[in-house]
Formats: structure tokens, C-alpha cells, sequence
């Protein structure tokens, strides 16, 4: 891997990440079952392997890309050769008790080299510097590189939320103390 400097956002990354794919390809997706009765609602995650690989989308608007990094409370950029090569977004809860980190992308032709994971740990360094108790992932249940990147780096799952995102895909969170 080439040696990665993580930096906060400034002003003349923007146009290098939004050209970034944030698509992904995936041949499993976390399928989500319900049963329920009066007295008990089970929900249950199971991984399905689907019959042939997946493009996913990103599942939200691209075109508003400035304005959605803006309402963030923090971004931090991976440059590589003092180009930005990745991000991770995060917003934060004024009680100090919990950093969710909402995107992770990183250039198509250098996924699967560490990037995410160092992303990651610099937000959970970050959040831990400014006093926050816990780190939580969100991703689509389609996203199974991100579901294995989480468990890799030791996060738990810990919920979900059905239509979470504009698109209707259902989001899961893994979350760890900081």
C-alpha cells in the first residue's frame, strides 16, 4: 500500500472526491426476515449468496456532493502522493456519547489495501481525542465488503433501520467503544 496521510476536508479536495466511484460490487447481501405474533417480534440477518455479482449504487443523490460533506461535523480525507484517494464522514450527538461514521469510499483501484481501515481509526482516534464514548458504522445490508471491513476491525452489529436511506434500502449499524 502506499503510505496514506489522513487530513481533514479542505476546499481543494472536493473536486477529486467527487469524481471518486462510490458504487461497489458485492455476491453476498445481509437478507433480513421478519416473524412476528402477539407476543414475540424476532428479527433475524442472514447472509445469502446471491447467483451473481451485484452493482450497488450508492444510495444517495451524488449531485448534491458539497452540500451533504457540508452538513457533516467532520471529514477526513486519505491522500496518497498528496492526492485524495478516500473519505469517511461523521456526525456527531452533543452528549459526547456516540461518532457515527456514515461514509467510507475509497478509489476503485485502491480498495482492499488498508485505506478503509486507517479511515477508521483515525475517526475512532478523533472521537476518542474529543471525548466520545462509542464509534458506529452504517452501511446498506447489500454492502458486504463494508460488513466484513467492520468485523474485521472487531465492531459488533447493533441495529438497523428498514428504508433508511432515499433509495429504500435498509441500513445496519456496527458500532465498538472508542
Amino acid at each position: 500500500m502506499a503510505n496514506i496521510e489522513i487530513l481533514p476536508l479542505a476546499g481543494q479536495d472536493l473536486p477529486y472526491l467527487e469524481r471518486i466511484d462510490h458504487s461497489y460490487h458485492t455476491d453476498f447481501v445481509w437478507q433480513m426476515e421478519i416473524n412476528s405474533d402477539e407476543k414475540e417480534i424476532s428479527i433475524r440477518f442472514k447472509e445469502v449468496k446471491l447467483p451473481r455479482s451485484m452493482r450497488v449504487s450508492y444510495p444517495h443523490d451524488e449531485d448534491d456532493f458539497s452540500d451533504r460533506l457540508q452538513r457533516y461535523d467532520l471529514t477526513l480525507v486519505a491522500h496518497s502522493d498528496g492526492e485524495p484517494v478516500g473519505y469517511a464522514t461523521v456526525l456527531t450527538e452533543n452528549s459526547k456519547i456516540l461518532g457515527m461514521v456514515s461514509d467510507i469510499v475509497v478509489l476503485r483501484r485502491l480498495r482492499r489495501q488498508g485505506i478503509g481501515s486507517s479511515l477508521i481509526l483515525a475517526v475512532q482516534t478523533w472521537l476518542s481525542q474529543k471525548g466520545y464514548a462509542q464509534i458506529q458504522l452504517e452501511m446498506q445490508s447489500k454492502n458486504y465488503p463494508a460488513i466484513n471491513l467492520a468485523n474485521k476491525l472487531g465492531f459488533e452489529f447493533c441495529g438497523f433501520s428498514d428504508r433508511y436511506y432515499p433509495n429504500q434500502d435498509i441500513a445496519i449499524f456496527f458500532g465498538r467503544r472508542v
